[in-house]
């Protein structure tokens, strides 16, 4: 029961990191600057990766017959865990290189950044 359980829960994350990913995707060809879309890019690399991430290991811990099963389900956890910290991490480290070296256009209403230089 609990394998049935473990299986349709990884299978709908699964899923759901497919349609992130699709969105993600979209964006990216929707957005209108740098920085909206670096947003769809950091949604579908922690969803779009860390949703599957885990539905993986959870289909591995409901698989009794699977050799290594334990294995794979904490290599997939830790790896979800490190894009969870990493991925954001890096999008505003690309973004605050972007404003500060300003080879992004954008004209915004309120810099937050520009003020705090002053």
């Amino acid at each position: 029961m609990i394998e049935a359980i473990l299986f349709w829960l990884g299978s709908i994350l699964l899923f759901t990191g497919g349609v992130f990913d699709l969105i993600a995707a979209i964006g990216l060809l929707r957005f209108p600057n740098f920085y909206v879309r670096l947003h769809a890019a950091t949604i579908g690399a922690i969803y779009g990766a860390v949703f599957p991430l885990i539905g993986v290991a959870l289909i591995a811990l409901g698989t009794p017959e699977l050799d290594g099963r334990f294995i794979i389900a904490g290599g997939a956890f830790a790896t979800a865990i490190i894009l969870m910290i990493i991925a954001p991490v890096g999008s505003h480290v690309l973004a605050y290189a972007a404003h500060k070296s300003r080879s992004v256009e954008w004209n915004p209403v309120y810099d937050a950044l520009e003020e705090d230089e002053k």
